[in-house]
C-alpha cells in the first residue's frame, strides 16, 4: 500500500450569471484500464478503480481525501471491460463486484466477504459487449446484469437470490443484427419500476432505431419506442435520463454520435409520451459529437445539467442550456464526489478532475437496501426545498464505458433547509426524513423510518364510499399543481402510484385491508386511511 503525491492544474471557465464551473486536475497512479469510480468497501468514499486481466487496482478514498492504492490479482479475465465496466454489490456482502463487458463474452469479478479477493466467473456465450447495467430487471430483489449485444439480441443473466447468475438472450431488444448500444434503466412512467431505453446505432434505420421498453412490473417488457415519440434512426451511443424541469417525471437528452443529426432533449408529457423541445434549448450550440452523455448537477445550483463528450451544458432553469465547452476530457469521465465535499468530480486517463465548487448547498445520500437490493438499485428519491421537488434514480451503468457513483447527490442552490427527503424502495417501502439539513451526506437503511403517514392525516380527502370495494371519490383536488397519489399499507409498502388526473381512483385490484391514500404535489401533502373491502 502507498500514498499519493499529487499535481495540481487549474481549469477555469466562469460564466456570468452562473455558478463557478471549474476543475483541478490531479494525477493519480491508475496502471491499468480507467474504468471506474464508485465505493468498492461500503466506506460510501467513492473509490478510483482501474483493472487489468489479471489485477483490480483500488485506491481507497480516506476521509480526510487522500487515497490508499491495494492491488488484488486475481485468476485470468476471461474477458476484459473494453466496451463496459459496471459496478454493484450483486450477492449482497457489503463489496463491491464488477462486470466486465467485452468484445467476445461477460465476466464477472464477485468479491469475497472481506472484499480482500475476487472470484473469476465468466459466461461461455458469444457477446460483443456495449454498455452494461446491474438492475433487478424482475423485481424480486435480486440484483440482476443486463448486457447490450452489438450483433444480436441483448442478454442478461437474473440472479437466484444467493449469487448465481444464469444467462438469457431476448425480451428487452431483439433486432437480430444487434445495434443496441447504450441501454439506462429507469423508471419513466413513474409506476415504480425499471423500464430500459437502449440508445442504438448502426448502419440502417431500423438497427438504428432507439427503443423504450416498458415494464410490467414482473420482468416483461414491451417495446414502445414508436408510441412514445422516442424511436428515431439517430446515431447514438448514449443518453442522459434526468429531470430537467423538476417536474416530477425523467426527461431524456439524446446524443448524437454522427453527423449530420443533432442533439434531442425530448421531454416527458406524464402520459407515456415525449416532445422534442430541443429547437428552444439552446443544446445545439454544441456541434461536436461523441459517444458518451450523462447528467449531474455539476454547479450544485438545484437543476441537472448534460455532460456530453467533455463539454457541459448548465441548465438555467428553465428549459434552456448554456454551454462550457472542453472542461473535462472528450470522454467525461466516471463521476463521483472524489474529496468528500459535496461536489461532483470526475476521474478518466489517470487524472482525477477536481471540481472547485462554489458557495451552494448539496446533500448526498447513501442507500442500503433491506427488502430491496442492498446497493438500492432502482430506487427513486424526491428532495423537496424551497427550489420545488428534485428527484434521483439510483442506477448501475450509465453513459457508454464508465462507471460512476452509486451515492445520490442533490445540489440546492442557496436553499439551506430541506423539508423533505422521500425514498421511494424497488420493493415499494417508503422512507421519509423531514427537516433534513444541507451540506452533509447521509445514510438510509430501507424500512427505518417507516412512512410517517399519519403526520398528513386529514379527514377531508375522501368523501364516500369508506369502506370501499371498487373506488374512491375524492372530495376535490383543487390546491394541488400535477398531483400523485400513492397507496401504501399498513407496512408503509406503496401497493400502487399514478399521476391524479381526475377525482376517482380505481382500488378493485387491493387485497382486503386497511391502506393509507397519499396525494401530494411539489409543496402539499395529504393523506387519509380507507379500507377496502
Amino acid at each position: 500500500m502507498k500514498k499519493l503525491l499529487f499535481i495540481f492544474t487549474l481549469i477555469t471557465v466562469s460564466i456570468s450569471g452562473f455558478s463557478q464551473v471549474s476543475f483541478t486536475p490531479q494525477s493519480i497512479g491508475t496502471v491499468h484500464s480507467d474504468r471506474a469510480v464508485v465505493d468498492m468497501n461500503n466506506d460510501f468514499l467513492d473509490d478510483v478503480v482501474s483493472v487489468s486481466t489479471t489485477n483490480i487496482q483500488i485506491f481507497y478514498q480516506q476521509p480526510d481525501g487522500s487515497f490508499v492504492e491495494t492491488n488484488i490479482v486475481t485468476s485470468p479475465a476471461d474477458n476484459t471491460p473494453s466496451w463496459s465496466l459496471a459496478a454493484a454489490d450483486y450477492d449482497g456482502n457489503g463489496y463491491t463486484d464488477l462486470l466486465y463487458g467485452g468484445g467476445n463474452g461477460v465476466t464477472f469479478m464477485r468479491a469475497n466477504n472481506t472484499g480482500t479477493a475476487y472470484t473469476e466467473i465468466s459466461f461461455p456465450e458469444f457477446v460483443f459487449s456495449q454498455r452494461s447495467n446491474f438492475v433487478d430487471i424482475n423485481n424480486d430483489g435480486n440484483l440482476d446484469a443486463f448486457v447490450c449485444h452489438d450483433v444480436e439480441p441483448n442478454v442478461y443473466y437474473l440472479n437466484d437470490g444467493d449469487g448465481n447468475l444464469t444467462f438469457y438472450q431476448g425480451g428487452i431488444g431483439d433486432y437480430p443484427s444487434g445495434g443496441h448500444y447504450g441501454s439506462v434503466w429507469i423508471d419513466f412512467d413513474n409506476d415504480g419500476d425499471m423500464d430500459m431505453f437502449n440508445a442504438k446505432c448502426g448502419g440502417g434505420p431500423e438497427r438504428s432505431a432507439d427503443e423504450l421498453h416498458e415494464n410490467d412490473g414482473s420482468g416483461v417488457f414491451t417495446e414502445i419506442g414508436a408510441a412514445s415519440g422516442l424511436e428515431d434512426s439517430m446515431q447514438t451511443w448514449s443518453s442522459a435520463w434526468a429531470d430537467y424541469d423538476n417536474d416530477g417525471d425523467m426527461d431524456v437528452f439524446v446524443g448524437n454520435s454522427t453527423d449530420p443529426f443533432q442533439h434531442k432533449l425530448e421531454i416527458n408529457n406524464g402520459d407515456g409520451t415525449f416532445s422534442d423541445i430541443s429547437a428552444s434549448t439552446g443544446i445545439n450550440v454544441m456541434e461536436d459529437t461523441g459517444i458518451e452523455n450523462c447528467t449531474y448537477d455539476v454547479n450544485n445550483d438545484g437543476y441537472a445539467d448534460i455532460i456530453s463528450n467533455g463539454n457541459v451544458l448548465l441548465n438555467n432553469g428553465d428549459l434552456t442550456f448554456t454551454l462550457v465547452e472542453n472542461v473535462l476530457p472528450s470522454n467525461n469521465g466516471g463521476f463521483g464526489d472524489l474529496n468528500n465535499d459535496g461536489f461532483l468530480d470526475a476521474f478518466t486517463g489517470s487524472t482525477i478532475y477536481m471540481n472547485d465548487a462554489n458557495d451552494n448547498h448539496w446533500i448526498t445520500v447513501n442507500t442500503i437496501g433491506v427488502e430491496s437490493n442492498r446497493n438500492g438499485i432502482g430506487a427513486r428519491l424526491e428532495v423537496v426545498s424551497d427550489l420545488g421537488a428534485q428527484i434521483r434514480e439510483v442506477r448501475s451503468g450509465e453513459g457508454f464505458r464508465l462507471m460512476s457513483t452509486l451515492n445520490s447527490h442533490f445540489g440546492l442552490g442557496t436553499d439551506t433547509e430541506i423539508a423533505t427527503l422521500t425514498i421511494t424502495w424497488p420493493s415499494g417501502i417508503v422512507d421519509v426524513l423531514e427537516n433534513v439539513e444541507v451540506d452533509q451526506v447521509i445514510t438510509v437503511e430501507e424500512g427505518s423510518t417507516i412512512l410517517g403517514l399519519s403526520d398528513d392525516l386529514v379527514s377531508n380527502l375522501i368523501m364516500y364510499p369508506n369502506p370501499t370495494s371498487t373506488v374512491l371519490n375524492l372530495s376535490s383536488i383543487e390546491g394541488f399543481d400535477a398531483a400523485s397519489y400513492s397507496i401504501f399499507d399498513v407496512q408503509g409498502k406503496r401497493v400502487k402510484h399514478a399521476s391524479l388526473k381526475e377525482n376517482t381512483i380505481d382500488v378493485s385490484a387491493l387485497a382486503n385491508g386497511s391502506y393509507f391514500l397519499k396525494v401530494s404535489d411539489a409543496f402539499n401533502t395529504k393523506t387519509q386511511k380507507f379500507i377496502k373491502k
